[in-house]
């Protein structure tokens, strides 16, 4: 299983976090895989170490990869959880109160949007 965290909002439009398993399959010596997901492209995204961004929506859905860097993000709920380096992320707040986010280290943070 590949454990993803996945960041939504209900009908009241309180943000929340929730873990999801991506089941693999045993391809061989190439390792395990998941199933093909469809996705619309891919934005290289760099911030500066004093990046904080106050409540804010996502644009789009999109997976977010972390590649150096780890980043705390705060549901509208007041939960926080940190992020650390090589984590994965659905964000599907599209709507409502959103989340928030801070840099964890005092360095540039470098990640990987995928919309979807």
């Amino acid at each position: 299983m590949f454990i993803i965290t996945r960041i939504y909002s209900d009908n009241f439009g309180e943000s929340h976090f929730e873990n999801i398993e991506v089941p693999l399959s045993n391809n061989g010596e190439i390792g395990f895989l998941s199933e093909e997901q469809l996705v619309k492209g891919i934005i290289f995204r760099e911030v500066l170490p004093s990046y904080d961004y106050d409540f804010h929506n996502a644009p789009q859905r999109q997976y977010i990869v972390l590649l150096d860097g780890g980043v705390e993000i705060e549901t509208s709920l007041g939960e926080k959880r940190n992020f650390p380096t090589s984590s994965v992320l659905l964000l599907e707040d599209t709507v409502g109160k959103g989340h928030r986010t801070k840099n964890l280290e005092n360095s540039i943070r470098k990640s990987i949007f995928i919309p979807l």
